[in-house]
C-alpha cells in the first residue's frame, strides 16, 4: 500500500532529525591524535609502541566511562619519519579532525618542525618519544606553552649514565665515543659538562661516521689512555658496530649509552650476547612493575615483535596525563587543558610511576632523571638492570 504524502514527509523528517542528532552526538565525542613514525625509519619500532600505549590508554579511558560523559576516538596519522608529512598531518589532525590533543612524535626533528602549528592553535601536544631538549623550551617564554613531554630528555639521561659511570669506574678514566651527526656532537657536548660537574674531564673523545662498520681504531686509542668505562652516544646501528668492534680487538670496558639502543637493530646487528653488554638509560622496562607487566602483555597481542616497551608506557602515561586535566579543567578547551597540566592536576597512577604535579609553568618534562633507571638486554628482551653500583647512587650523584 502506498503512504499517504504526509506520512511520507513525517518519515522524511523524522529520519532527517534521527540522522542529525545522530551526527551531532559523533560530533560531540572527544578526538585525541596521534602522530608519529610507523614505517618510515628504524625509530618506526617506538613509534608503533607508542601508538598502542596510546591507543590502549584510550580504550581503558572509554571502559571506565569515557571523558566528560563523552567517548574518546583515537586519530592516528603515520608521519613516516619525514618533517613534511608530519607538518600535514599535524595540519590535518588539529585543522580537519578538530583533534582535542596531539600525543606524538617520534622523531625530534619532526616535532621542532611544526612546534608552531599546535602553538598557535592552542592545542596542547605531548610528546612520548621524541628526546630533542629543545622541544619543550621553544615556547617557554611565552604567556602559554602548549608543548609538552613525557619521555626521556637527552641531558636527563646523561646525568644517569654518568653517575653510575663515575661510581663503577675503578680508575676513573671515561672515554666517549659518538657519530658525527649533530646528535652525536650534541650528546659529546652534554656528557663533556656533566662529567665536569663530577670533576673529570674524558681521557679519550672519538668519532664515526653514521655508515662506518669498523672502530677498531678509535677504540685502540680510547683504550691505549686507559679507558676502563666508555659512553657510546649514537643510534643503534652504530653503537652495534662499536660494539662489534670491541669484541675485535678484546676491549670490553664497561659500556653505556642511551635509550635508543633498545631498538631491535642493536640485537640484530651485534647479537644477542654482544648486545648484553650495553648498559643503557630507561624510564621503565617489562619487568619494572606489575602495571608495566600487565601493559606489556596488551601490546604483545597487538604488536607482537614488540622491543621498545617504554614508547608503549610513555605514551600510555601522555594520555592518562592529558586526560585528566580535560577532567580537572571540565573542557576541552586548550589554553583551560594546558593551565591545569601546569598546576591544579590531581594525581595520576601511571605505568612508570605515581604523577604528582608533574608540570609546572617552567617545565613541562614529565619525566627527569629521578625517575630513570638502567636497563640492559636479556635474551632478546629489555630488562631492567641493577646491581651495587645502582643501589647505591643518590640525587647528590645525579648531576645535570
Amino acid at each position: 500500500m502506498a503512504q499517504h504524502p504526509k506520512t511520507r514527509r513525517l518519515s522524511t523528517v523524522l529520519t532527517t532529525a534521527l540522522l542529525a542528532f545522530a551526527g551531532s552526538a559523533f560530533a560531540q565525542d572527544i578526538k585525541f591524535g596521534f602522530n608519529a613514525d610507523q614505517s618510515g625509519t628504524a625509530a618506526a619500532e617506538l613509534g608503533m609502541a607508542a601508538r598502542y600505549g596510546f591507543e590502549l590508554a584510550i580504550e581503558d579511558i572509554n571502559k571506565a566511562g569515557g571523558l566528560l560523559g563523552k567517548k574518546v576516538l583515537p586519530v592516528v596519522r603515520d608521519d613516516t619519519g619525514t618533517p613534511p608529512k608530519s607538518i600535514q598531518n599535524m595540519t590535518e589532525l588539529i585543522d580537519s579532525e578538530k583533534v582535542a590533543v596531539v600525543v606524538g612524535p617520534t622523531n625530534s626533528g619532526n616535532a621542532l618542525a611544526w612546534l608552531h602549528i599546535p602553538q598557535q592553535k592552542k592545542v596542547p601536544v605531548i610528546v612520548p618519544v621524541a628526546t630533542a631538549t629543545d622541544i619543550t623550551k621553544r615556547y617557554q617564554n611565552e604567556p602559554q606553552n602548549f608543548i609538552f613531554r613525557v619521555s626521556m630528555v637527552d641531558r636527563e639521561q646523561v646525568g644517569l649514565l654518568l653517575a653510575y659511570a663515575v661510581k663503577s669506574s675503578k680508575n676513573k678514566k671515561i672515554a666517549f665515543i659518538a657519530d658525527s651527526t649533530g646528535f652525536g656532537t650534541q650528546g659529546v657536548k652534554d656528557a663533556t659538562e656533566v662529567l665536569a660537574l663530577h670533576g673529570l674531564s674524558p681521557v679519550a673523545v672519538e668519532k664515526f661516521g653514521p655508515k662506518d662498520t669498523d672502530m677498531t681504531s678509535q677504540l685502540a686509542k680510547i683504550r691505549d689512555a686507559g679507558a676502563d668505562t666508555l659512553l657510546i652516544y649514537g643510534l643503534a646501528d652504530g653503537n652495534a658496530h662499536t660494539l662489534r668492534s670491541m669484541e675485535k680487538i678484546n676491549y670490553m670496558p664497561t659500556a653505556i649509552g642511551t635509550w635508543g639502543n633498545m631498538s631491535s637493530v642493536l640485537v640484530n646487528t651485534a647479537g644477542k650476547k654482544l648486545a648484553e653488554h650495553l648498559i643503557f638509560a630507561t624510564s621503565t622496562a617489562e619487568d619494572s612493575n606489575a602495571r608495566s607487566a600487565a601493559l606489556a602483555v596488551r601490546v604483545r597481542e597487538r604488536y607482537p615483535t614488540m622491543v621498545t616497551f617504554v614508547s608503549a608506557a610513555q605514551s600510555y602515561d601522555s594520555v592518562m596525563l592529558v586526560a585528566a586535566a580535560i577532567k580537572q579543567a571540565g573542557t576541552t578547551d586548550g589554553a583551560k587543558v594546558a593551565a591545569v597540566l601546569e598546576s591544579g592536576m590531581p594525581d595520576v597512577q601511571g605505568i612508570i610511576k605515581n604523577y604528582k604535579k608533574p608540570f609546572s609553568k617552567t617545565d613541562h618534562e614529565g619525566l627527569g632523571v629521578e625517575d630513570f633507571q638502567l636497563g640492559k638486554w636479556k635474551d632478546g628482551k629489555v630488562t631492567n638492570f641493577s646491581d651495587a653500583i645502582t643501589k647505591s647512587l643518590t640525587a647528590a650523584d645525579l648531576k645535570r
